[in-house]
């Protein structure tokens, strides 16, 4: 079978017929699900499912309606997976059609799927195996929240020591500005304050800054950096004064740094960068190896949801023993509909005659008069037969 379709198409459609069911238009189910269904456009495999333990007719209820829910939420944790590769991935190459599934692309997992007996034994009952499934992506869902909350708090880190390292003279880190030259640093009386002065404040400051408080060093303000917007000045005075002094800069809408000169803090301000860039590579690594093996892991983990749910609604529908005619259909872009339509055409009758049918589409017709109050209980998306829409 050709696989060009199941390449190029999102959509997908699972059906589960009878055994014995046959199409109304002439045809035999094979001829028609390989040859006829919508003209030949659609491509079809089947889709192997298993005999799994049936319980009473209450157990198929309950388990249909988990299964229905848990389907849903497996298909988000999914779509949270492929948003969060994308987010990390540069390359934007991470698409569910480039990843593996079990060491296979994604179209040959999807017309080779193969119950995995044992992860997910056959012995157990169906709700044994759907709360072992549902556990398994929780945990997955689990891991990569946690790996994301890390990998955001380093690249948080790392904007901030890149925002000290490049930003301007009022935020970035000035271990590679200052010296120790430019500081007091063995008197017990003196001490050095670094000012951040607008460039447009430039004179101000050197006409006021020796007035701002008392004990100030007469001209000992000295320009040691300067960008495009701001001018860094040393200025000794006594350390009694310091606070004073900063506080009267910021009043004047100069910008004191408090900064001490120190050998070891300098390297420490150095060693900070560098773990910053090593911890956001590592972590933002190990999200997309984590998210790449998550994405595998659930999508495998939501197709054995949807085979338990094809399995519990097919006997719900048809009874038992269980033995059915399943297929998964790749449907072309924009057909979906139509391909619907001709798939009721053909099978519709499995419904039954308990509504009146539209007899184009197949479906219950809802604005039939004769359901009276029994209308708003019908369920709007019933099929006439076990049919489930697929979207990656």
């Amino acid at each position: 079978m050709s696989e060009s379709t199941f390449y190029n198409t999102n959509e997908f459609l699972l059906v589960s017929l009878p055994q014995n069911a046959e199409p109304t238009d002439g045809s035999n189910t094979t001829s028609y699900f390989e040859n006829d269904l919508f003209s030949g456009v659609c491509q079809t495999a089947n889709f192997q499912m298993p005999i799994f333990k049936v319980g009473s007719l209450d157990d198929l209820v309950v388990e249909s309606e988990e299964l229905s829910k848990i389907d849903n939420t497996t298909s988000q944790t999914i779509m949270k997976i492929v948003d969060v590769l994308e987010s990390v991935d540069s390359n934007k190459n991470t698409s569910y059609k480039t990843l593996p599934i079990e060491q296979q692309s994604l179209p040959e997992f999807l017309i080779n799927f193969k119950w995995d007996s044992k992860k997910f034994k056959l012995d157990k009952s169906i709700q044994a195996l759907l709360t072992d499934i549902n556990n398994d992506t929780i945990q997955l869902d689990t891991d990569i929240k946690a790996t994301s909350q890390t990998y955001a708090t380093a690249k948080q880190q790392l904007a901030q020591t890149e925002r000290k390292k490049h930003g301007d003279l009022s935020v970035k880190s000035l271990y590679n500005i200052v010296t120790k030259d430019d500081f007091i640093t063995d008197s017990e009386y003196l001490t050095t304050s670094l000012v951040v002065v607008p460039l447009s404040l430039k004179q101000h400051f050197l006409n006021t800054y020796e007035t701002l408080v008392e004990n100030v060093v007469p001209r000992s303000a000295t320009s040691l950096s300067q960008d495009s917007e701001f001018i860094l000045f040393n200025v000794h005075l006594f350390k009694k004064s310091l606070h004073k002094f900063q506080t009267a800069c910021r009043e004047q809408k100069f910008i004191p740094r408090d900064f001490t000169y120190s050998e070891d803090l300098l390297e420490t301000m150095k060693k900070e960068f560098e773990d910053s860039v090593r911890l956001e590579h590592v972590s933002k690594r190990e999200l997309l190896r984590l998210a790449k093996t998550a994405y595998s892991d659930c999508f495998i983990n939501w197709f054995h949801i949807k085979c338990l749910r094809v399995f519990v609604e097919s006997v719900l529908r048809y009874g038992l023993p269980p033995v059915f005619n399943t297929k998964i259909i790749a449907v072309p872009p924009k057909t979906m509909n139509r391909c619907k339509s001709d798939l009721i055409k053909n099978f519709g009758y499995l419904g039954g005659n308990a509504f009146s049918k539209d007899q184009k589409t197949g479906k219950i017709n809802f604005n039939d008069t004769s359901l009276q109050e029994y209308a708003s209980l019908i369920d709007t998306e019933y099929e006439p037969f076990v049919m489930y829409n697929i979207t990656l």
